[in-house]
């Protein structure tokens, strides 16, 4: 089965499919051992890892194309990819949806903040017309070739003009022709529930450590009927904190010698294909050196 299918069946279920956010092939691995069904590319994360900036519209569309293949060859889960907010006019998503879905990506987000859009969960937020933003889904639904590449339609609307907006938006999204709707931000539980209600179509609702959200577990969103849940930040919150510890411990003490808290290197090892390229140097280069004896 194709991984966009794949995705598209998932998230049709209803069942609150559980989003861990990414920033690259090896967080990415990492969450598919697991056992996550499908990964978020974040965008904040991609940012923070590549740029150490923070979400403000500073990586360039190729750079997240290259960060999304790279993600895509090295899982075997279906990878959702964020588009951001298109990288420009609707005819720069029509772009932006070629060059992503040709990544091998099941799907991609795409939001209705103004340009430069910031973290879904910070101050400031502007929206584009509602109309603008129909175009922007008209014009990835018409490039897409696979008809199961999943278009997420994202809204800001909950934190800049209420639940209302943001359900309104919701449903004139998938009328335009997405296939599920990402209600960022919604400041409580009874909006959440609201918007799932509303919203006729498949939702998707985000968990951020010090969000706007509550932080709901899987099975309380699976029973309100969230389609699926994104994680986007946890990798990166993980990855930040676990490095500045170490790297503490090394400079207090001048060794490694005692920090326990970390992978095995021969662990990781197997998440970098260690075996796979030996073996290759093996077949190939051994066994030309020995012919050149």
């Amino acid at each position: 089965m194709k991984k966009t299918t794949q995705l598209k069946q998932l998230l049709l279920s209803r069942d609150a499919l559980p989003c861990p956010g990414v920033y690259d092939a090896l967080s990415a691995r990492v969450v598919e051992a697991c056992g996550f069904q499908a990964c978020q590319i974040s965008g904040f994360g991609i940012s923070a890892s590549s740029l150490g900036m923070t979400d403000a519209s500073f990586t360039s569309l190729e750079e997240v194309v290259r960060i999304t293949s790279n993600i895509v060859r090295a899982v075997s889960i279906p990878v959702m990819t964020d588009a951001d907010t298109g990288y420009g006019n609707a005819v720069n998503v029509w772009w932006t949806t070629k060059r992503l879905e040709e990544t091998g990506a099941a799907g991609m987000n795409l939001e209705d903040q103004c340009l430069p859009k910031r973290c879904g969960h910070m101050e400031g937020k502007q929206l584009i017309a509602l109309e603008e933003m129909v175009g922007k889904i008209k014009a990835a639904v018409d490039v897409r070739e696979d008809p199961d590449f999943v278009i997420n339609a994202r809204t800001d609307a909950a934190s800049v003009c209420g639940i209302d907006e943001a359900i309104r938006r919701g449903n004139a999204y998938l009328d335009a022709g997405a296939d599920m709707v990402f209600v960022e931000s919604p400041a409580s539980v009874d909006e959440i529930k609201k918007a799932i209600q509303e919203i006729h179509g498949p939702v998707s609702i985000n968990m951020l450590e010090g969000g706007r959200t509550p932080r709901l577990t899987f099975e309380e969103l699976r029973e309100l009927g969230a389609a699926r849940v994104s994680c986007p930040m946890l990798t990166s919150l993980i990855s930040a904190y676990a490095l500045k510890r170490g790297l503490t411990y090394l400079k207090e003490h001048g060794t490694s010698v005692g920090f326990e808290e970390l992978m095995p290197f021969e662990t990781f090892k197997e998440f970098t294909d260690t075996s796979l390229v030996r073996a290759m140097e093996k077949k190939y280069i051994e066994e030309a050196l020995r012919l050149l004896d």
